[in-house]
């Protein structure tokens, strides 16, 4: 009976694995150091409820790796479970049952590179690294990212333009370009304040040639806005930012060797739109930005 339950997970990864990927259970159990005499005994026993949850456990955690392209780490797991299917179960039983499948979230950290170029205008770290805000449109904070994708061996970039409310962690507003230009920010910005005509936030961004431009700054002073920028060579200064492009990319950029334009665009839209109403946050109380967004108006 001990050794039953010392050796439950590796027979619940031989069964998963023999029923799901169709593996021999002979190798399966060579694998592990388990003998197939023992493994059939505790596959006719009488389950116990706790194994019965497990088995479960292990059908949704698999169905949701595969529907995510395994980006969902245990923490994220756990809300996704415990959320789709109306349950509750803590993030240590979810974490051993994912190294039980071998899964994990799949992460990658790619440097930034810099454009350099002569400001017309600067202003003023206003926001200070306060991260904190009370209510929508508060704090915004704005960047832009380069993605590649491959027409044969050629090489062809595509930018993201994108605006981050601090408050609910959701994307205001944001457009996709061939060309990183004065229009792909400026078209960004005029349709976040189309969608959000009495927001006044403190606008933060870094500070690339886009957003130094006098252009530029008389359009925050149009809409009543506070120019803030992050100081040179800070990239901590526009940190939730720069931690959105990095959820972004190994969540959706780094899974996909892309080989055409409107598959990217295709894939960049799609995970904005799950992000923003489907991917829940545990800094949000377990909601998505739209959820918690919406509360507050509630």
């Amino acid at each position: 009976m001990v050794s039953g339950v010392r050796n439950e997970a590796k027979y619940l990864a031989i069964k998963f694995m023999n029923e799901a990927e169709h593996y021999p259970i002979q190798k399966l159990c060579a694998a592990v150091h388990i003998a197939r005499s023992a493994y059939y005994k505790w596959l006719n026993r009488t389950p116990s409820h706790s194994q019965q949850v497990n088995e479960q456990l292990l059908e949704w955690i698999k169905q949701h790796y595969e529907e995510r392209n395994g980006i969902l780490g245990y923490r994220q797991m756990t809300i996704v479970i415990n959320r789709e299917h109306n349950v509750h179960y803590n993030k240590k039983r979810i974490y051993r049952l994912m190294n039980i499948l071998h899964l994990k979230s799949v992460t990658r950290i790619k440097k930034k590179t810099y454009i350099p170029s002569t400001p017309q205008i600067t202003a003023e770290n206003v926001l200070n690294r306060d991260f904190h805000a009370d209510k929508p449109n508060e704090k915004w904070l704005t960047d832009v990212t380069e993605f590649k994708y491959y027409v044969g061996t050629t090489i062809k970039k595509l930018y993201l333009s994108a605006i981050l409310d601090l408050y609910d962690r959701r994307i205001v507003a944001y457009k996709i370009s061939d060309i990183n230009n004065n229009y792909l920010v400026f078209s960004t910005f005029d349709e976040a304040v189309r969608l959000n005509p009495n927001a006044h936030p403190i606008f933060h961004s870094d500070r690339g040639f886009q957003y130094t431009s006098k252009y530029f700054h008389q359009k925050l002073v149009n809409a009543g806005m506070i120019q803030s920028m992050s100081r040179v060579g800070r990239c901590i200064d526009n940190g939730p930012m720069e931690g959105w492009w990095g959820i972004l990319k190994s969540e959706m950029y780094y899974l996909c060797k892309f080989k055409d334009k409107d598959e990217l665009i295709s894939a960049i839209e799609e995970y904005i739109r799950y992000y923003n109403t489907g991917r829940y946050q545990i800094k949000l109380h377990c909601m998505t930005p739209m959820e918690y967004h919406e509360a507050y108006a509630a």
